[in-house]
């Protein structure tokens, strides 16, 4: 029985077109075909890490949008590093919320992180108004919070601890954990 490569219908249409351009085509081609998906890349890249820094509520970090005039696949690369490297720099972050232990405790009294069921959703059992007020970003991409993931839910009440609110809004399970 013959083993066939998965890529192996790919690999031949790649290589019956660059059969089909003229000489000195190839080169031009395959190295634009690299610097788009080196841009597609970066685009990713920073969208990820955009997202995860509106959920934390930091600011997104600033760009002058270079790889769309870079003047090298080098350079590209650079930029693509730098921004796959902030991304995951920021997911980091976003899986450990300062107040993670309590938040976890609050979920183990409350509901499951999928749980669907009005008025409160999610982990944390948030309504709709704790949803508006911090997690607008998240109730507006998403949906409800049995939609975010439970780092999503951590850092939305996480705002909330910071807006004042404290842990104020689970009465009874945060006195469970010992937190009020």
């Amino acid at each position: 029985m013959k083993v066939r490569h998965p890529r192996g219908p790919l690999l031949a249409l790649i290589s019956s077109l660059a059969l089909a351009l003229p000489a000195g085509a190839g080169a031009a081609q395959s190295d634009e075909a690299i610097a788009n998906a080196l841009v597609k890349e970066i685009e990713q890249h920073r969208a990820q890490l955009w997202h995860r820094q509106r959920v934390m509520g930091a600011r997104p970090t600033k760009t002058a949008f270079v790889e769309r005039r870079a003047g090298s696949i080098e350079m590209l690369r650079q930029l693509r590093d730098t921004w796959r490297s902030r991304a995951g720099q920021a997911r980091k972050r976003l899986v450990r919320p300062p107040h993670r232990a309590a938040w976890l405790c609050i979920h183990r009294h409350e509901g499951s992180w999928k749980d669907p069921n009005a008025p409160y959703y999610g982990g944390l059992q948030m309504d709709i108004t704790f949803q508006r007020t911090y997690g607008r970003y998240l109730l507006r991409k998403k949906g409800t919070a049995n939609r975010w993931t439970p780092a999503e839910q951590m850092w939305t009440a996480e705002k909330a601890l910071r807006a004042g609110r404290g842990f104020h809004p689970w009465p009874n399970t945060a006195r469970r954990c010992g937190l009020l």
